[in-house]
Protein backbone atom coordinates (compact mmCIF):
# COMPACT_ATOMS: atom_id res chain seq x y z
CA UNK A 1 0.00 0.00 0.00
CA UNK A 2 3.07 2.39 0.61
CA UNK A 3 4.00 2.55 -3.53
CA UNK A 4 -0.15 2.73 -4.48
CA UNK A 5 0.53 6.25 -5.92
CA UNK A 6 3.99 5.49 -7.62
CA UNK A 7 2.78 3.40 -10.15
CA UNK A 8 -0.17 4.32 -12.54
CA UNK A 9 -0.80 1.37 -14.14
CA UNK A 10 -4.49 0.35 -15.85
CA UNK A 11 -6.40 -2.20 -13.72
CA UNK A 12 -7.53 -4.92 -15.72
CA UNK A 13 -9.41 -6.28 -12.46
CA UNK A 14 -12.88 -4.14 -12.22
CA UNK A 15 -11.89 -0.56 -13.92
CA UNK A 16 -15.06 1.62 -11.98
CA UNK A 17 -15.10 0.14 -8.58
CA UNK A 18 -11.06 0.69 -8.54
CA UNK A 19 -11.66 3.91 -8.89
CA UNK A 20 -14.31 4.91 -6.47
CA UNK A 21 -12.90 2.82 -3.98
CA UNK A 22 -9.36 4.84 -4.36
CA UNK A 23 -11.87 8.33 -4.28
CA UNK A 24 -13.54 7.43 -0.78
CA UNK A 25 -10.65 6.01 0.69
CA UNK A 26 -8.39 9.33 -0.12
CA UNK A 27 -11.93 11.38 1.43
CA UNK A 28 -11.55 9.26 4.40
CA UNK A 29 -7.79 9.77 4.50
CA UNK A 30 -8.02 13.28 4.51
CA UNK A 31 -11.13 13.61 6.70
CA UNK A 32 -9.29 11.64 9.45
CA UNK A 33 -5.86 13.49 9.12
CA UNK A 34 -7.72 16.19 9.50
CA UNK A 35 -10.07 15.46 12.47
CA UNK A 36 -6.46 14.58 14.07
CA UNK A 37 -4.10 17.59 13.23
CA UNK A 38 -7.21 19.84 14.87
CA UNK A 39 -7.88 17.06 17.54
CA UNK A 40 -3.68 17.31 18.58
CA UNK A 41 -3.62 20.94 18.08
CA UNK A 42 -6.67 20.90 20.98
CA UNK A 43 -4.68 18.91 23.26
CA UNK A 44 -1.83 20.52 23.20
CA UNK A 45 -3.73 24.26 23.06
CA UNK A 46 -5.11 23.01 26.66
CA UNK A 47 -2.10 20.71 27.88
Amino acid sequence: MAHAHSHRHPVSESPGWSLLRLSAAGRLGLALAAIVVLWAATLAVIA
